[in-house]
């Protein structure tokens, strides 16, 4: 099971290594059918279906408990050795205490093992030469491969979007990109609205296939290694760290998949010539017409924590670091794209560079993009929250304001980049209460470390049961609630704010709870250190 999760952590991505599977059997027979009514589906009834349900919800994590029937029809089969008995006894509702075995197929002897070992030699011939040794790849090693395939995908689709344009020659942009981005500040360049790019159907005609388009291996190889610096550049913190980062671009991923689709009456059966892909994307105001902008949000959620030193922003400030010194607000977040982007431009990712633009407008739209999505996982900062309250309000309000400046698909697009990039750094409070149980004991771990280390005035421990009500008062639900109004991502707007709303009722419940084992934890941490 964990060399499978471990496999699939490369595909599916961060927290797939977490899962682990509990099995039961029991052996019979059992009725079968299809019952009718709306979600009729083929299902299995009877006492061995019931019997084999409680050898699951007894069972233990990564191990599969059979019963004593299925036990016995393991040994009448000569595999006697593949059953371990459990060292207590288990009471199961209505058949009282019952004697139950754990399944050990490592205790094979004899030419049945030999023939397994040759089967399983041979699947792993056949496995991808990147995971031939996934044993041997750590936790980042495999978060880096999965979102190397995560870009890939998205350079694919940009390269796509080209048509006719597919030179990867950028040698004309070298004195461009030398003085881009190369002002005071980062936050200088910030802008309320960025204008995203419009198509019309002569631009789509010309669009190529995304699954046809082959990177190259050269450019490949550079953004492997480019992912493999970054994650070398987060800090060993234990909540803002690469695999926060993966967790982030994985919610990122996943809206921007599930961002509301085309429907029948606009695209390519539009009659009119002067089409555009606004109209193609539905309800998304443009950010599902233009690859390079999804791009950008995705690269902007993987290097947005980029060397976090594991305190907020006002404590940087009262110490007068030396990037405080520099860019005075939004600090962690200005030097996370100053690093990120003078990363990028080094000649050694110049093929990697080619895929991602090829045009001055594009390199300035990167920029943009990327600029503003950072900038928006500063929550704290008053200004820049003013800010997006009154383009909200504006723009999606039950009663906004008439401006057709403020009003347009631009700034709608803008507001809903920053609302899914901020939903996302915060995405572990909307999913399954145990994921959000485990990061919010990550963070409590790096603000803890940072008070007993005096990097903090107060002892989190104190406020951090209170605190969670309050974040998910006024900030995680009013944002879930957003992402829901908007119109933009269907139901997945819907499934965060349940998660949300059910996470907040949840530690209400057991929270105080959680922050003395969190304390625990940390105490018994540091003193076997």
């Amino acid at each position: 099971m964990k060399d499978t999760t471990l496999k699939l952590e490369v595909s599916l991505g961060p927290d797939t290594s977490d899962l682990e599977l509990r099995v039961g059997i029991h052996s019979g027979q059992v009725t079968a059918g299809v019952l009718r009514g709306e979600r009729s589906r083929f299902q299995l009834f009877g006492d061995t279906m019931n019997t084999a349900a409680r050898m699951e919800s007894t069972s233990q994590r990564n191990r599969i408990q059979v019963s004593q029937v299925t036990a016995d029809l393991l040994a009448a089969s000569g595999l006697s050795t593949w059953i371990v008995p459990r060292e207590s006894k288990i009471f199961v509702k209505g058949k009282g205490e019952l004697q139950t075995y754990w399944l050990n197929t490592k205790a094979e002897k004899g030419s049945m093992a030999a023939k397994s070992k040759c089967e399983s030699q041979r699947v792993q011939e056949l496995d991808d030469h990147f995971l031939n040794d996934i044993g041997t790849m750590t936790k980042t090693e495999r978060l880096v491969e999965w979102n190397v395939e995560v870009l890939t995908s998205l350079l694919q689709q940009i390269i796509a979007s080209r048509g006719d344009f597919v030179d990867a020659n950028i040698a004309c942009l070298k004195e461009k990109e030398a003085t881009i981005g190369k002002g005071d500040t980062v936050l200088e360049e910030f802008v309320p609205i960025i204008q995203l790019k419009r198509f019309d159907a002569s631009d789509l005609s010309k669009r190529l296939e995304a699954t046809s388009i082959d990177i190259g291996e050269e450019a490949k190889t550079q953004l492997r290694k480019f992912l493999t610096k970054v994650a070398s550049m987060y800090q060993d913190n234990p909540f803002h760290n690469f695999e926060h980062a993966s967790h982030v671009t994985a919610s990122v991923k996943k809206l921007g998949t599930r961002i509301v689709n085309v429907d029948d009456r606009n695209g390519l059966t539009t009659p009119k010539d002067d089409v555009n892909l606004v109209d193609m994307a539905g309800h998304s105001y443009g950010i599902t017409s233009d690859p390079l902008t999804q791009f950008s949000v995705v690269f902007s959620a993987i290097i947005h924590d980029l060397d976090h030193p594991g305190v907020p922003n006002a404590q940087l400030v009262k110490e007068n670091t030396r990037s405080a010194q520099i860019f005075k607000k939004s600090v962690a977040e200005q030097n996370s794209v100053e690093l990120a982007w003078g990363l990028l431009m080094g000649k050694e990712y110049e093929a990697l560079r080619a895929c991602i633009y090829n045009s001055e407008d594009d390199l300035r739209r990167f920029r943009q993009l990327v600029v503003n999505s950072v900038m928006a996982t500063d929550i704290v900062d008053k200004e820049l929250q003013a800010l997006r309250k009154a383009r909200w309000e504006t723009a999606f309000a039950h009663n906004p304001i008439h401006d057709a400046s403020l009003t347009s698909d631009d700034c709608k697009a803008t507001i809903v980049i920053e609302h899914l990039i901020q939903a996302s750094d915060v995405v572990h409070t909307m999913q399954h209460w145990h994921i959000y149980r485990a990061w919010n004991e990550k963070f409590f771990m790096e603000c803890y470390a940072a008070y007993q280390s005096g990097r903090a005035d107060s002892d989190p421990s104190e406020n951090w049961y209170k605190g969670e009500i309050g974040f998910f008062d006024f900030y995680v639900i009013p944002l879930a609630k957003k992402l829901e109004s908007c119109g933009v991502f269907g139901v997945s707007s819907r499934e965060y704010l349940s998660y949300a709303q059910s996470n907040r009722d949840e530690w209400v419940r057991e929270g105080e709870r959680l922050v003395k084992e969190y304390l625990a934890k940390y105490r018994k941490m540091i003193k076997e250190q």
